[in-house]
């Protein structure tokens, strides 16, 4: 009996040693636990960071290509509406040289109009003259030209060119275009032939 009791101590205490090596066991494994859990979130936040930083990157790449293509844009937009005026001043102005050469040719009509104006022989002949250069002028309005009207303006070099100084035929007309020997004319706006006066003092 005794010896069965003893059996049976022995088996308790065997029985509570490995109770508590199991505990101490999931104590030690618990700490080892508690310790990788700080480093697996050390790791995640390096992770996060090295993707943080790579955002930053990204957008500033961004944001610089995104600067260039609207200054590319803008300097192109600029070309375009610059070649597009250009483009449309040539077209105004493209026929300036064949219309300074015709408006010699009007200062012809004009002048053997006033040539035959006197002479009642030659009343049929300026007629038709008069048809021929009326009709030329016209379609020369069509494409632009037009006269300049300078008698009685305020001398202006940007239009006129003074041949003379005359006196003042009277006080008002001092500074002033008094006759004009040569008419000035415009293409689209543009002077093309600056008229050639004689101005009052």
């Amino acid at each position: 009996m005794e010896g069965k009791e003893k059996n049976t101590r022995e088996m308790e205490e065997f029985e509570d040693i490995q109770i508590e090596d199991t505990a101490q066991t999931k104590t030690a494994s618990g700490e080892k636990k508690d310790e990788a859990e700080p480093k697996e979130s050390k790791r995640k936040s390096r992770k996060e960071r090295k993707k943080d930083a790579n955002v930053d990157a990204l957008k500033e790449e961004y944001n610089t290509l995104n600067d260039k293509y609207l200054r590319l844009f803008s300097e192109f937009d600029n070309f375009r509406k610059r070649t597009i005026k250009e483009k449309l001043e040539l077209s105004k102005t493209a026929a300036e040289d064949v219309m300074i050469a015709l408006i010699s040719t009007l200062d012809d009509f004009e002048r053997a109009m006033q040539a035959m104006e006197g002479n009642e022989d030659n009343k049929a002949n300026l007629e038709g003259i008069k048809l021929i250069y009326n009709k030329l002028k016209k379609t020369l309005q069509q494409k632009g030209l037009e006269d300049m009207n300078a008698k009685g303006e305020v001398f202006d070099t940007d239009y006129h060119e003074a041949l003379t100084n005359i006196p003042a035929p009277d006080p008002s007309m001092k500074g002033k275009v008094v006759d004009v020997i040569e008419k000035g004319y415009f293409l689209n706006g543009k002077v093309i032939r600056f008229a050639k006066v004689v101005v009052g003092n």
